[in-house]
């Protein structure tokens, strides 16, 4: 009911009404993001669609225009900027970063090494910059895919001052043995630019942990449009109380996780301020 598709660029952001939210017609705005380069300077990975892999040390920019700040351990991260979000492939919970399922502390990478086990998956944190994932491998060492190339070093050193978490759980899919997690990460050490098939941290990390094809670039095909299905994956972005949260749609897992990104890089404040300069500018039914 009402459902319609719009074609946009990436700093474009359609959403539901907030005030409204999550009524039984579903999202009423079908999604098609147009990709326009690398993430950001941690991952450098591929380029639209993952296939544009360059990992140039460069001043790196989002999407908008806006520069990444290359010194996050200077950046001052404030937990009440997370932005808490679920992801549904049709109708199965697939993600879910949420404050009443599990926790959001942060640690620094010295303490954490006391909670990580082999097959861990870390994210580093830290204000104004994406989230960075890798894999715990043992011997104080993790997998990460940094600047278009998959690299091996000391979590100490992969965090770059940034604090730091298990994320295990943020995934609904089934995790493959910790024996079989570390093999799929410290096979891809050495890969980069072109060879990459991750288009960022993220999806390299929780790839070697889950082993599903939807992770990878370019892992799914991509449907055609709004309706028959075409669009088969839904975010949703949670706002405020629990029942108030804008929907978006996505034909892959990959775009989802662009995007999901994005906001965090945003922040919960500048994101809902996107939206609401959205809903200002929206244009009326025809």
């Amino acid at each position: 009911m009402g459902n319609h598709l719009e074609r946009l660029n990436y700093a474009e952001v359609p959403t539901v009404d907030p005030h409204g939210v999550d009524r039984d017609e579903g999202p009423r705005v079908g999604v098609s993001y147009i990709f326009s380069g690398g993430e950001d300077d941690d991952d450098g990975a591929a380029g639209s669609c993952g296939k544009d892999a360059d990992g140039a040390a460069t001043e790196v920019k989002v999407e908008d225009g806006t520069p990444v700040n290359p010194n996050p351990e200077e950046t001052q991260f404030d937990p009440r900027e997370e932005v808490e979000c679920a992801v549904y492939k049709l109708d199965e919970c697939v993600y879910e970063k949420n404050r009443r399922s599990s926790t959001l502390e942060l640690y620094s990478p010295e303490n954490l090494l006391n909670k990580c086990r082999a097959g861990d998956l870390v994210e580093f944190v830290a204000g104004g910059q994406y989230p960075h994932w890798a894999v715990y491998v043992g011997n104080f060492q993790v997998v990460h895919l940094h600047r278009a190339e998959v690299k091996s070093a000391f979590m100490t050193d992969a965090g770059r001052g940034r604090r730091c978490r298990i994320v295990n759980e943020r995934y609904k899919f089934r995790a493959r043995d910790p024996e079989v997690v570390v093999q799929n990460a410290l096979e891809q050490v050495g890969l980069k630019d072109r060879e990459l098939r991750w288009r960022n941290s993220e999806g390299f990390a929780a790839w070697c942990r889950f082993g599903r094809r939807e992770l990878k670039a370019d892992g799914e095909l991509r449907g055609g449009g709004g309706g028959g299905g075409g669009q088969p994956y839904t975010l949703h972005v949670l706002l405020g109380e629990q029942k108030y949260s804008h929907a978006l749609e996505f034909q892959s897992l990959e775009d989802v996780i662009a995007e999901k990104r994005r906001g965090d890089y945003l922040g919960r404040t500048a994101l809902l301020r996107e939206l609401a300069a959205h809903l200002r500018t929206e244009p009326g039914p025809h």
